[in-house]
């Protein structure tokens, strides 16, 4: 009787040993598996210039949607706030070509492997501050999404020159495009793309 009693003490000691190890086992791999997934999982920034407020709505609403980090794009010297004045200074500086100096920074832009970019439309193309931003930071092998607001335009030539003026970028080839600050679509168009959070 005592031989039976030590045996079926040692059979229950090794049983209970090996759901341990099960355990321990399984939780290793879920560590793993959670820390291959957030490894792998792209870092996301969404920086746009917005002038009226339009394109930050849009922006805002997309950052809370996929994550990361946002960072609005702003010039040293400031735009008028007269509608019409604004549009005048605009053209003639899209005409120019010419790249306003911005007042914020991005800290580390190598870190990003995503980085989403709006931009209103203006006279057809994408603004002056969005195109300074393209030529401060080497955006070279990420992957980069152009979101557009417009007053009635669409796409026109924004995207085609945001992707020219972003040298060796893989520009995704469905952009969004809306008007005013109008955010209806955003999110099948981000789970399309496969970056809902």
């Amino acid at each position: 009787m005592k031989k039976l009693m030590a045996f079926a003490c040692a059979l229950f000691t090794a049983a209970n040993v090996q759901a341990a190890q099960t355990n321990n086992t399984d939780a290793a791999n879920n560590n793993t598996e959670e820390t291959t997934m957030a490894q792998t999982a792209p870092k996301i920034l969404v920086a746009y210039y917005s002038w009226s407020g339009n394109t930050k709505e849009v922006a805002e609403d997309i950052h809370e949607k996929v994550g990361g980090d946002i960072f609005e794009i702003q010039t040293v010297q400031s735009y008028p706030e007269e509608y019409r004045a604004t549009t005048t200074q605009a053209k003639q500086e899209i005409n120019e070509g010419y790249r306003p100096e911005l007042k914020t920074k991005v800290d580390d832009i190598a870190q990003y492997d995503v980085v989403f970019i709006g931009s209103p439309n203006w006279w057809g193309t994408i603004a002056p501050a969005v195109s300074s931003f393209l030529a401060d930071y080497n955006l070279s092998g990420k992957t980069v999404i152009p979101f557009i607001t417009h007053g009635g335009g669409g796409v026109q030539n924004t995207v085609k020159d945001l992707t020219a003026q972003c040298k060796n970028c893989k520009v995704a080839s469905e952009p969004w495009v809306g008007y005013g600050s109008r955010t209806m679509g955003i999110t099948s168009w981000l789970e399309d793309l496969g970056y809902v959070k």
